[in-house]
C-alpha cells in the first residue's frame, strides 16, 4: 500500500480559484482506481474554510473520498505520537510539480546549450 497526496486546483480539477470549472476526468479515474487497489489517499491543497469545503464536496460528487484531508493519515500521526502538520506521501501529484531529477535534467540540458553556443561564437 502507498501513500498518495493529490493537489485539487489544475489536479483533480480545472479551476479559477476560487471556482471550479469541471473535473480532470482522466485524473479522478486514476485516483479512484489507486484508491480501489488499496492505496491511501491524502488531499493536499492550500484551499482553506469555505473554499476547501467546496473542494472536498465536489470530489465526494465526483466519487472520490480521501483519506485524509491537509492532514497526515490517522495511523501516520499515531505512529509519530504526534501530527508533524507536513505531509507525508509515497508519491505527491500536483499540476506544478518537477521531481529533483527533472530539474537537474533540465539544468544539464540548458548548460549544455549554454555551452555550444560559446564554442559557436568563439569559432565566428
Amino acid at each position: 500500500m502507498s501513500v498518495y497526496a493529490v493537489d485539487f486546483d489544475g489536479t483533480l480539477a480545472e479551476t479559477r480559484f476560487p471556482e471550479i470549472i469541471g473535473p480532470r476526468t482522466k485524473t479522478i479515474a486514476a485516483i479512484k482506481l489507486l484508491k480501489s487497489q488499496g492505496h491511501k489517499i491524502i488531499l493536499w491543497t492550500s484551499r482553506d474554510g469555505e473554499d476547501l469545503e467546496n473542494a472536498v464536496e465536489w470530489c465526494k460528487e465526483q466519487g472520490l473520498v480521501f483519506d485524509s484531508v491537509n492532514a497526515p493519515l490517522p495511523e501516520q500521526i499515531a505512529r509519530w505520537g504526534n501530527d508533524t502538520r507536513k505531509i507525508y506521501a509515497d508519491v505527491y501529484i500536483d499540476d506544478h510539480a518537477i521531481t529533483p531529477d527533472a530539474l537537474e535534467k533540465a539544468l544539464d540540458e540548458a548548460i549544455e546549450i549554454i555551452n555550444e553556443y560559446r564554442k559557436e561564437s568563439a569559432n565566428t
